[in-house]
């Protein structure tokens, strides 16, 4: 009795799998370094990312030092964050909601059989 109760926990187990990682840091190609390089330079040269950085009392010559001196990992990670980053906001979300919402409601109110009447 005591054996079955012991398979049965055994069985009713999940399942785990698990594998190495690796240690060693994955090198970026020199394309791929140059594309992330590219893309933050573009963002540091929009307009609103220059005043800012100008305020906060930055030369363009320094902010030019601080991004040449950053590593491959550091450059990427940048590109990545800002490629989900949105600065001011994507209004066709809304619009695109909103519209869908709206054919939502006309079509539940056609195949129910309802009729609006505005006077």
């Amino acid at each position: 009795m005591v054996f079955g109760r012991g398979l049965f926990f055994i069985g009713i187990a999940p399942q785990c799998f698990a594998g190495f990682s690796p240690s060693e840091v994955i090198a970026l190609s020199q394309g791929e370094r140059s594309q992330d390089l590219q893309k933050v330079q573009k963002f540091l040269e929009t307009k609103m990312i220059r005043e800012r950085l100008r305020e906060l009392g930055f030369t363009p010559e320094e902010i030019q030092v601080k991004v040449t001196s950053l590593v491959d990992q550091q450059i990427h990670r940048l590109a990545l964050h800002l490629d989900e980053m949105k600065v001011a906001g994507d209004g066709g979300e809304v619009i695109a909601i909103v519209l869908l919402v709206a054919i939502l409601i006309v079509l539940i109110t056609y195949v129910s059989g309802h009729k609006i009447i505005l006077k």
